[in-house]
């Protein structure tokens, strides 16, 4: 990150995961800063990461090549036109805010360098995948730069037009509820089964950690690793037999589908 000085503005758990990755990555606490108006997450934010915390979300912004939204989406419009009058023209805002648009952010901050991020609960973990849009103020270096700090906490992928962060939403945003939902169903399914409940959910819990493992490799795509389990008329094929008797894929896409029309329909309240 060279020299660059990010503010983050509502330091929650997505700003203080994004702050201690690109502390582990090696960017000096001194180019960090964040406000936050609750005195006790100021001085624990302080403490854990060693950076400049200020009450007030001006403070911060004076030195900032790029200042990084975290507010949440009930706020964001009144802590933008806050903000507004302290910015200046050169620099990036990158919102992490589901929901607020590029247009909504124009609206309250005037025309401006903007990039919106969709990441998920695996960033606090740096395991993270988030999808970002950037408008067309955006040049390649603050393109750099944002892919530079979302990367700092998982995996950082571009999408062309911003109605697509609804997709991401819907995939990756929303996608841990999902792993998780189908790891109570194992757990629950292998403790009528007749295993110990506490068996059956760590069997699972590391079921699914080798299974992502394997897929992440990239040498193989899902369906060949799928089918390389399957023994022809075993155990596997059958149990795969009967999730696909039940429309498994059509389910997935269904559900998929109204998480994304979900977030368009957050996208136009009126608080956005």
């Amino acid at each position: 990150m060279n020299d660059t000085r990010i503010a983050f503005i509502g330091a929650g758990n997505m700003a203080g995961a994004i702050i201690g990755g690109l502390l582990a990555q090696g960017v000096p606490a001194r180019q960090l800063s964040a406000s936050n108006r609750n005195p006790a997450k100021r001085e624990a934010l302080a403490r854990e990461h060693g950076i400049r915390v200020e009450a007030s979300n001006s403070a911060v912004l004076a030195d900032a090549d790029v200042v990084v939204l975290g507010v949440k989406p009930q706020v964001m419009g009144e802590v933008c036109q806050e903000l507004a009058p302290h910015l200046r023209p050169d620099q990036l805002i990158v919102s992490v805010a589901a929901g607020i648009t590029c247009a909504s952010l124009t609206r309250w901050l005037g025309q401006r360098a903007l990039v919106r991020c969709m990441p998920n609960v695996p960033s606090q973990l740096r395991l993270g995948a988030s999808g970002l849009f950037a408008n067309d103020q955006v040049t390649a270096e603050q393109r750099a730069r944002a892919q530079e700090i979302l990367a700092a906490v998982g995996l950082a992928l571009w999408v062309e037009e911003e109605q697509q962060l609804d997709a991401v939403t819907a995939v990756s945003g929303s996608g841990p509820a999902y792993f998780f939902l189908l790891m109570e169903a194992m757990t629950q399914a292998g403790t009528k089964l007749g295993l110990p409940a506490a068996v059956a959910e760590q069997l699972t819990l590391h079921t699914a950690r080798g299974a992502a493992a394997m897929a992440c490799q990239g040498d193989r795509s899902p369906e060949q690793l799928r089918r390389s389990v399957m023994s022809p008329k075993g155990t596997t094929e059958r149990a795969i037999e009967t999730f696909q008797a039940g429309a498994f894929a059509d389910l997935v896409e269904e559900a998929l589908t109204a998480a994304a029309d979900r977030a368009a329909e957050l996208a136009q309240l009126p608080d956005r």
